[in-house]
């Protein structure tokens, strides 16, 4: 099965260099490697490395005006050839056999449409859990409305049947796209969190399975510059776009019971800071939390009204136009 790797990539340097060395040495005999660059001007090393692999046919390139998460992985799904679509990140770490051990989930098991690979993430593995490992994971994990909070799959060590997959370690068999029509949202903004799980959840109208393969493993640095961190952390924008997102994968996906739980979680953890966020919970914070929490809700609606006349796919229709 021939494997179509797509790297989006947004001022990122070092790190897109040796994910995309990492990426090109695998001895997987059958992939292409798509660059989805979004970057206005690179380094001048990383911008000869990245001409060097393009004109010796080791990567596609390609270089958009805009930085989009979804509308990149879009991009690239129109222009892929292979029949598994692997999404990375931009600054991961693959081991040996990374490619193979996707592909032979798909091999060994027709009903699967997604394989989630686990990330060895370095940041949540430093933390207090860091010799923490899961077997299986509870039956809270496959509950749309309160699953992002259970899915660990950071930690877990035993294949089995998930709701969602990390974005930076998934692949999909190419039929999820064209047979059936799904695309990512392009509504999801800023860091775009949420949304490889609000495509997961689209994903089960397929009757197709999302299967976890900790075999499938790569590091995540998480770099603090590049990427979605682009947009700070600390920023009013950030942090209205973080419950945003949220609330527009609910909206769109989940019933209103199942949002009920869903609102009702993602305001005791992220805004009173309940495990298993762990956040400060002085007065103040609580109280600019939930004022970021307000805002994002009724930005999600103002999302959601003006799909009436525009469904967010912007880059994807333009793109389209010239094609």
């Amino acid at each position: 099965m021939m494997i179509s790797v797509v790297i989006p990539t947004y001022n990122r340097e070092q790190p897109l260099r040796e994910t995309l060395a990492d990426t090109i040495r695998q001895n997987y005999q059958n992939f292409e490697v798509l660059v989805i660059d979004q970057t206005h001007t690179h380094e001048s090393e990383t911008q000869i490395y990245l001409e060097e692999l393009a004109n010796g046919k080791k990567i596609r390139w390609f270089r958009v005006d805009w930085a989009n998460l979804p509308a990149a992985r879009n991009y690239a799904v129109r222009r892929a050839f292979g029949e598994i679509i692997l999404f990375l990140d931009d600054d991961v770490q693959l081991p040996d056999g990374f490619l193979a051990a996707h592909a032979a989930n798909y091999l060994a098991k027709p009903d699967v449409g997604c394989v989630a690979g686990r990330v060895f993430d370095r940041m949540k593995l430093g933390d207090s859990r860091g010799d923490l490992t899961i077997d299986f994971l509870p039956p809270e994990a496959m509950d749309a409305g309160i699953a992002w909070y259970f899915i660990d799959l950071v930690h877990t060590v035993k294949p089995q049947q998930v709701l969602s997959a990390r974005g930076c370690n998934m692949s999909f068999r190419s039929s999820v796209f064209t047979e059936h029509g799904l695309s990512f949202d392009e509504r999801f903004a800023g860091s775009a969190v949420r949304e490889e799980s609000d495509f997961c959840l689209k994903l089960r109208s397929t009757g197709m399975k999302i299967w976890y393969d900790p075999n499938a493993c790569l590091v995540h640095l998480g770099e603090e510059s590049g990427g979605c961190h682009d947009v700070s952390t600390r920023s009013i924008e950030y942090q209205i776009t973080f419950y945003h997102n949220h609330f527009l994968m609910g909206l769109k996906n989940l019933t209103a019971f199942q949002c009920l739980r869903f609102f009702a979680k993602l305001f005791d953890c992220h805004v009173l800071g309940n495990p298993p966020c762990y956040k400060g919970r002085s007065p103040i914070k609580i109280i600019t939390r939930f004022a970021f929490y307000l805002l994002g809700f009724i930005s999600a609606l103002m999302t959601l009204i003006k799909s009436l006349w525009n469904d967010g796919q912007i880059y994807t229709l333009e793109d389209k136009k010239t094609e």
